[in-house]
């Protein structure tokens, strides 16, 4: 068993992750609380909204700079939804925001297109791009929920699964300890939960 910390300010479907997370027999820990996010073995962004608010909410508890930390110490994270956009270099959801910048690449709004509604809401199957063990023992092309106006594209080299809507974009990433997944792994049934388990499982030296 894992405790992973599950970072509280007031963003995102931090309840719904943390029961996630205890169904799957690890201990979540709802907290913004610098000392005890650096000493779970894993962190978990979540993040519901806009980008810039985010922003604002995460350097309000000030725990900006502690998720630069987190990465420092090679400590496994992942960012969900706007928690995985965050991973970027910026946004331009309401005017250019800076990101943490982990990840090259830019985060924009999907395009107007007939036929298609925006946000991007509901199932989607999302393509694997290589082996990654986020996604251990699961198919590409599992359907996973989104719920999402902006979207990302990795410039590097760390694009692991993709998906289609309007666009092409970048559905997950890992770069070293860090993870980040578009859609919302806690909202998925049972491929998000395998999802969850398998980044319990990277905290725990399992995968």
């Amino acid at each position: 068993m894992v405790k992973i910390a599950v970072i509280d300010y007031d963003s995102g479907n931090v309840r719904s992750v943390c029961k996630a997370i205890d169904y799957l027999g690890h201990e979540s820990v709802l907290t913004n609380n610098a000392s005890e996010i650096l000493s779970l073995d894993g962190v978990i962004l979540p993040g519901v909204g806009a980008f810039g608010d985010c922003v604002e909410k995460l350097k309000k508890y000030d725990v900006w700079d502690v998720i630069y930390k987190v990465v420092e110490d090679k400590k496994p994270f992942l960012g969900i939804c706007v928690g995985h956009q965050l991973l970027f270099e910026r946004s331009f959801e309401f005017g250019e925001r800076e990101g943490f910048g982990f990840i090259k690449g830019e985060v924009k709004k999907f395009p107007k297109e007939n036929g298609f509604k925006v946000p991007h809401m509901g199932w989607n199957n999302v393509i694997l791009d290589k082996n990654n063990k986020l996604f251990n023992d699961i198919d590409s092309g599992s359907f996973f929920y989104f719920v999402h106006s902006y979207y990302g594209v990795a410039l590097d080299s760390s694009q692991i699964a993709h998906a289609d809507y309007i666009v092409d974009f970048t559905a997950a990433v890992n770069k070293e300890n860090i993870w980040g997944v578009q859609f919302h792994p806690e909202k998925s049934q049972k491929v998000g939960l395998k999802v969850l388990e398998n980044f319990c499982e990277i905290c725990e030296g399992k995968l």
